[in-house]
C-alpha cells in the first residue's frame, strides 16, 4: 500500500480536526488543502477542502474568504453533482453571514442542476440552501411551500443528514405559524433520528428545551442541556457551543437565575462586538435585562439604536434583533429607540419570534409592540395589543409569557416639559411614616389616615384585579375557610382585630408620651372603628357570627371604608376623587378598573 500523499495527510488532519470540534484548527488547514490541490489542479481533492472550509463557518459570522475559494472553484467545474453542491454550499455561506440576496442566484443554480438528475440527495441539499436564502421576515410563504418540498424530498433519502435538515425546517415553518400539532410531529421526528446520530440527538434535546420553555416548563432543562451537551461533545458542531451557551442562558432567564444570566450576557457581548454580530449583540442586552443588570443595557441600546438598527440586514435573525434590542430599550426607558425599532416591527404585528433553526422562543411581537405603544402614550392600541398578545399565549400555552404581559399594566408616560404638555395625572396615595398620608396630585397633600386609605392602597396597586372585601378588612386573614366556614372567617377576623386593637393601645400610649396630637386622633379613629368592628362581628356571648353574616359585614365595612376615604380625597383633589368614584368598585368583591384611555400614575410609597 503506497503512503498517502503531503495533500490527502492534510485534509485526513483537516478532517479530524473538525471531528473533534476544533473549528478554527479545520478552517486552518482546509485553508492550506485548498491552495496545495489549486496548485496541483486536482479537482477532486480541492472540491473536497473547498466544501470542508464551508462546513466549518460559524452561523452569523463573516465567512472571510470562503466564499471566493468556493466562486473559483465552481467556475473550473463541468461534474453536475460537485456544482450542486459547491453552489448549495456558497448560497448557505453568504446567508449565513446575512446576505441572502447575494446568495440566491447559487442556490437557484445548485436547485436548477439537481432537479434533473433525480437524485433525491442532491436535490434536499439545493431545497436546504434556498430555504436558507429565503429565511428573512418577509419570506414566510415561500419558506412554506419550499418546506413542503423538502419534507416530500427527505422522505427518500437514507442519510439521516437529508432527513434531520427537512425536519428541522419543517419545525422552523411549524413554530413561525405556532402550529402545535406540527411542531409535536417534527420534534417526535427529531427524538427518533436521535436514536441513529449524535448530531441528531444535539438538535432533538435543543430543540426540545425551546419547546418546553414556550410552553413554561423548566423542570426538563436540566435532563435537556446535559442531553444536548452529551450528544455535542459526540458530533463536535462547529457552532454547537453556542446553541448550548443560548439554552444554558433562557433556562435561566425562565427560571429567574440572575447569576447565570449575567455570565452568559458578558460572553455573549464579547463575543458579539469582537464578531460584529448585532443579533448576538441585541440577545445579550436582554440578557443582561433579565440579570436586573439595566447599568450593561442602556450603553448596548445605544450602540444598537439609529443607524445601526435601519442597516440591520433583513435576514433569517431580523425580528430577533428588533425584539430583543425593543425589550432592552423599553426596559431602559430610550423612548428613542423603542420608537425607531416599534416602527420598524409594526408590519409584523401579530408575530411569533424565533431565532435561527428554532433554538429559541423570544416571544410574540404583539407584546413589545404594546408596551412601546404605552410609552410612547397610545394606551388604546396598547391595550389592544396587549389583549390580543395574551389570548396567543394562552392558545399555545406560553404560560411565562403570558403571566409576564398579564402582569405588566402600561406606565403613563410623565409630563413632558419640553413643550408644556400634560401626560397623564400622578397622584400620590400612601402614609408618610409621621403620622399623616400623602393624598393627591403630586406632590401630594398631608391628610389624616382614615381606614379606607388602606383598603383603596390595595386596590390600586392590583388594577383589574378583584379583591374579595374581607380580604380588606381583615388583611388577607378571612381568606382561610376550613370545616366550618363562618365560624373560621370570623374567628380569624376577630383575632385580627384584637391583635391590633393591643397595638393601638401601645401606640396611643407613645403618641401621648409624645404630646404628638395629630397621630393620637388618627389612633383613637382607628380604634373606635375596630371597637365597632368587633362588636358586629361578635354574636351573643362574644362568640362568633355566621358565614353569610361574616362577609356581609365585610362588604358593609369596606364599602364604608372607602366611601369615607373618597369623601376625604374629594375635599383635597375633586378631580381625583371624581376618577375614583368612578373606577373603584364596591360590594363583597372590589376593585379598581381604570379607563386605559385616562390613566393615573400611582405613587403608593414614601420612597415611589
Amino acid at each position: 500500500m503506497s503512503a498517502p500523499t503531503p495533500l490527502a495527510d492534510l485534509l485526513a488532519r483537516a478532517d479530524a480536526e473538525r471531528a473533534a470540534g476544533r473549528g478554527e484548527d479545520a478552517a486552518r488547514l482546509y485553508d492550506e488543502a485548498v491552495a496545495e490541490a489549486r496548485g496541483a489542479g486536482d479537482l477532486a481533492a480541492w472540491t473536497r477542502a473547498a466544501l470542508g472550509a464551508a462546513s466549518v463557518h460559524l452561523f452569523g459570522t463573516d465567512p472571510g474568504k470562503v466564499p471566493a475559494q468556493l466562486h473559483d472553484l465552481l467556475a473550473r467545474t463541468t461534474r453536475d453533482a460537485d456544482r450542486v453542491r459547491l453552489a448549495a454550499a456558497l448560497a448557505r455561506c453568504w446567508a449565513y453571514s446575512g446576505r441572502p440576496a447575494r446568495a440566491e442566484r447559487f442556490a437557484r443554480e445548485a436547485l436548477d442542476r439537481a432537479e434533473p438528475t433525480g437524485d433525491p440527495a442532491l436535490v434536499a441539499d439545493s431545497l436546504d440552501a434556498m430555504l436558507a436564502c429565503h429565511w428573512g421576515p418577509d419570506d414566510a410563504d415561500v419558506r412554506t411551500a419550499l418546506g413542503a418540498r423538502l419534507d416530500e424530498v427527505a422522505a427518500h433519502v437514507l442519510e439521516p443528514e437529508a432527513r434531520l435538515q427537512a425536519h428541522l425546517w419543517g419545525l422552523q415553518v411549524a413554530c413561525e405559524s405556532l402550529n402545535l400539532s406540527a411542531m409535536h410531529r417534527h420534534l417526535r421526528a427529531l427524538d427518533r433520528l436521535g436514536e441513529e446520530s449524535p448530531r441528531a440527538r444535539f438538535f432533538a434535546a435543543s430543540r426540545r428545551l425551546m419547546y418546553d420553555l414556550l410552553r413554561g416548563r423548566t423542570d426538563t432543562s436540566g435532563a435537556l442541556l446535559a442531553a444536548a451537551q452529551e450528544a455535542e461533545g459526540r458530533a463536535r458542531l462547529a457552532d454547537g457551543w453556542m446553541v448550548l451557551k443560548a439554552m444554558r442562558a433562557y433556562a435561566a432567564l425562565h427560571a429567574g437565575d440572575r447569576r447565570t444570566c449575567a455570565a452568559i450576557a458578558a460572553e455573549a457581548e464579547a463575543f458579539a462586538l469582537a464578531e460584529g454580530v448585532a443579533e448576538v449583540c441585541a440577545e445579550a442586552a436582554w440578557m443582561w435585562v433579565g440579570a436586573g443588570r439595566l447599568d450593561r443595557v442602556g450603553p448596548l441600546v445605544e450602540t444598537l439604536g439609529g443607524r445601526a438598527l435601519e442597516e440591520l440586514p433583513r435576514d433569517v435573525n431580523w425580528l430577533l434583533a428588533l425584539q430583543c434590542v425593543l425589550e432592552a430599550a423599553l426596559a431602559t426607558g430610550h423612548r428613542d429607540v423603542v420608537e425607531q425599532a416599534a416602527g420598524l416591527l409594526a408590519p409584523y404585528a401579530g408575530r411569533p419570534v424565533f431565532n435561527a433553526g428554532a433554538v429559541m422562543f423570544h416571544g410574540l411581537t404583539d407584546d413589545t409592540l404594546a408596551r412601546a405603544a404605552a410609552l410612547t402614550g397610545d394606551l388604546g392600541e396598547a391595550e389592544r395589543l396587549r389583549q390580543r398578545a395574551l389570548a396567543t399565549y394562552v392558545r399555545i400555552g406560553a404560560d411565562w409569557w403570558h403571566d409576564r404581559l398579564r402582569a405588566w399594566r402600561p406606565a403613563p408616560p410623565a409630563r413632558d416639559g419640553r413643550d408644556g404638555r400634560a401626560g397623564p395625572a400622578r397622584a400620590r396615595l400612601h402614609p408618610t411614616g409621621d403620622g399623616v398620608w400623602l393624598v393627591g396630585a403630586e406632590p401630594g397633600t398631608p391628610v389624616r389616615p382614615v381606614r379606607g386609605f388602606a383598603h383603596l392602597q390595595a386596590l390600586l396597586a392590583r388594577p383589574g384585579v378583584r379583591m374579595p372585601a374581607i380580604d380588606l378588612v381583615t388583611g388577607g386573614s378571612g381568606t382561610v375557610l376550613q370545616s366550618a366556614p363562618g365560624v373560621q372567617v370570623d374567628r380569624q377576623a376577630l383575632a385580627a382585630y384584637r391583635r391590633r386593637l393591643a397595638d393601638l393601645d401601645a401606640e396611643l400610649d407613645e403618641a401621648q408620651d409624645w404630646a404628638d396630637v395629630g397621630r393620637a386622633e388618627a389612633l383613637e379613629d382607628e380604634r373606635e372603628a375596630l371597637l365597632a368592628e368587633v362588636a358586629r362581628a361578635a354574636g351573643r356571648g362574644g362568640r362568633p357570627r355566621t358565614s353569610g353574616a361574616t362577609h356581609e359585614r365585610a362588604r358593609v365595612a369596606a364599602t364604608k371604608a372607602i366611601a369615607t376615604a373618597l369623601d376625604r380625597i374629594e375635599r383635597v383633589d375633586e378631580a381625583l376623587g371624581r376618577h375614583l368614584r368612578e373606577t373603584v368598585h364596591t360590594g363583597t368583591e372590589c376593585a379598581y378598573e381604570p379607563d386605559p384611555s385616562n390613566p393615573v400614575d400611582w405613587v403608593l410609597s414614601a420612597d415611589g
